[in-house]
């Protein structure tokens, strides 16, 4: 949500409902990942995971800031007020949870354990050094008296540093399909939604309108996607 408290929560609440909604419209399978109730009322954030046949080819045209102007019910003066929420759109790029290594990737040598103060604490080349080629890291144990159980332990520490490194570039090409988050503020917004004192939602990219706020907020936004997709493409 944006900077207009509980307002800005309960609108977040609303695109909640509005989004679930239209997944089940499609046969989505949907899933409320993750929670954040506001101080008050509504929302303070909440994760989607949406599975089906282009989800995110379609729900990216939903990526931005969405405006609300509405008589506060909040308020008991019945003022009009205007709340912000930030939708953010991802793929599912999975997550690699164990690493196969080929042993064609690998090579594999022996040394002799060294203590603190240089000598040699065995006789023989127990120590293992294990060298990923294609990402170039380097990991050894010498911490065993076997030369089998440093070599286990090796590869367990080549399997987490290979982990981190994937999950790494995980993060960093999620963070260029997110593109540029911008300010949960006015003039940032992708489409208005005006609930008083007319009703009107108006995508600010395609100028693509309608006067039935509430069949939209039941998540009927086919057309608002389809025009911004239509608009991208050309």
């Amino acid at each position: 949500p944006g900077a207009s408290g509980t307002e800005s929560c309960d609108w977040a609440s609303m695109l909640l409902r509005m989004y679930t909604r239209w997944a089940e419209r499609h046969g989505y399978k949907v899933s409320l990942v993750d929670i954040q109730p506001g101080d008050e009322a509504g929302i303070d954030r909440a994760t989607l995971f949406i599975e089906g046949e282009y989800a995110y080819g379609y729900l990216k045209a939903e990526n931005g800031v969405h405006r609300l102007v509405r008589i506060s019910p909040f308020d008991a003066n019945k003022r009009r007020h205007t709340s912000f929420a930030s939708v953010d759109v991802i793929p599912d790029v999975g997550e690699t949870e164990e690493v196969n290594i080929s042993p064609d990737d690998i090579k594999i040598e022996t040394f002799r354990a060294s203590s603190a103060g240089g000598q040699h604490v065995n006789k023989t080349d127990s120590a293992v050094r294990i060298t990923h080629i294609p990402t170039g890291i380097v990991v050894s144990c010498q911490n065993e008296r076997s030369q089998h159980r440093n070599r286990e332990m090796a590869m367990k520490v080549l399997q987490a540093r290979l982990l981190e490194l994937a999950r790494a570039e995980d993060e960093a090409r999620m963070a260029e399909l997110r593109g540029d988050l911008r300010a949960i503020q006015w003039g940032n917004q992708i489409r208005s939604y005006v609930f008083q004192p007319y009703t009107m939602v108006k995508d600010h990219r395609t100028g693509h309108e309608t006067g039935d706020v509430i069949r939209v907020m039941d998540g009927d936004i086919d057309d608002f996607i389809r025009s911004c997709l239509i608009s991208s493409s050309s």
